[in-house]
């Protein structure tokens, strides 16, 4: 049910009532024009959340690149979380993972002919993208991938992502909860999308979210599933449906990312043996880590894979240590993500229509 993984720490409550202050007095500078919102000349698209981690930011990042990349010239503009590097950098074919971070990385594998960018000041990052140079392309719209607290740009299209499995209205500040601002922050949203949704969620369950969230005539709400594609083995190239993952098959579900519920939950469709091995979100393995997952897959008995996701082997292809028994059982489970209720079509018009107008505009403009 949706709210499902919600646990609040009561004892911190104190705490999230000072960080809450701090979030209100930052949020009222910018609506009282204080502190400025700088708009661009240029369709600019955020994707972010008002929760830490595990919405699924980077698969509907991966969407909208898919749905505009093939009409318009496209960068994606991120933090770079957990960089090794400062400043603004445009990603290569050959940049190393820490250069840039875990999930530029793993945007660059997937769509190469897309610039991905990183820059920690959004501004500057917007304008050297924008900027006649020998290593960028001038973009036709730009993306901005966990961006919606950084408020000093103003993008067109402001899209908040909420996970089922924990309900924003239901959370709390952290660090009591998870939530980055209070309520009201959805507010600046023009979209909002429901993500991690079951496959079998019933009408009524549309119904209370809907009234649950209290959203504003102008905002529009979508949702959206996880579909998982073929497990790959990226050292040996073999590849395998889910389907034909035996009940009797041990899975060691290998995760380093925000929320691994739902990946486990999926799984457990095809069989329950499942041992999952966690780290932190966004962990860099160590050579330590991949003697304590060699362990872990010792232990189970036979007829056994290790399952991760494109994000955790991103990492872990950067770590030393890895043996060929590892290799030839470690599959990596690509996500991408599904609009419910018929809804992609409404969407994906949504967001062409936007792109497509402030596109012509902006051509109009420079003639």
């Amino acid at each position: 049910m949706e709210g499902d993984l919600i646990k609040i720490n009561k004892w911190l409550l104190p705490l999230s009532w000072l960080y809450g202050l701090g979030v209100k007095l930052r949020n009222t500078l910018f609506d009282t024009g204080i502190l400025k919102s700088k708009s661009y000349n240029i369709p600019i698209i955020s994707v972010g959340n008002i929760t830490v981690g595990g919405t699924g930011k980077t698969p509907h990042t991966e969407y909208l690149i898919e749905l505009l990349r093939k009409q318009y010239q496209v960068a994606v503009l991120s933090r770079g979380y957990k960089r090794h590097t400062l400043g603004f950098l445009l990603a290569k074919p050959d940049t190393p993972m820490k250069d840039i971070g875990d999930e530029p990385y793993q945007m660059k594998n997937k769509f190469p002919d897309v610039q991905i960018a990183v820059d920690k000041n959004r501004r500057h990052g917007i304008e050297t993208l924008c900027s006649p140079s020998e290593t960028t392309v001038t973009p036709d719209v730009i993306l901005l991938d966990d961006a919606y607290q950084h408020r000093y740009v103003k993008p067109g299209i402001n899209i908040l992502l909420v996970d089922y499995h924990r309900m924003i209205n239901e959370d709390a500040l952290l660090p009591a909860g998870r939530l980055r601002e209070p309520l009201k922050g959805k507010d600046r949203a023009n979209i909002v999308i429901v993500t991690k949704c079951p496959y079998d969620i019933k009408p009524m369950g549309y119904r209370v979210i809907c009234k649950m969230l209290k959203l504003y005539p102008f905002q529009e709400l979508f949702f959206t599933t996880l579909h998982y594609d073929q497990l790959h083995c990226p050292y040996t190239g073999v590849k395998r449906s889910l389907r034909s993952i035996a009940p009797d098959e041990q899975i060691l579900l290998l995760t380093g990312i925000a929320s691994p519920e739902q990946m486990r939950i999926d799984l457990a469709r095809y069989t329950q043996n499942i041992t999952p091995l966690t780290f932190g979100d966004h962990h860099y393995y160590t050579t330590e880590d991949i003697r304590t997952i060699a362990r872990a897959f010792k232990k189970l008995p036979e007829k056994k894979i290790i399952i991760t996701t494109e994000k955790d082997y991103s990492r872990l292809s950067a770590a030393k240590g890895l043996d060929d028994e590892i290799k030839k059982n470690l599959f990596v489970l690509p996500i991408r993500i599904e609009f419910m209720q018929n809804q992609g079509v409404q969407f994906n018009e949504r967001i062409i229509s936007y792109v497509h107008k402030h596109h012509r505009n902006r051509k109009l403009v420079k003639k």
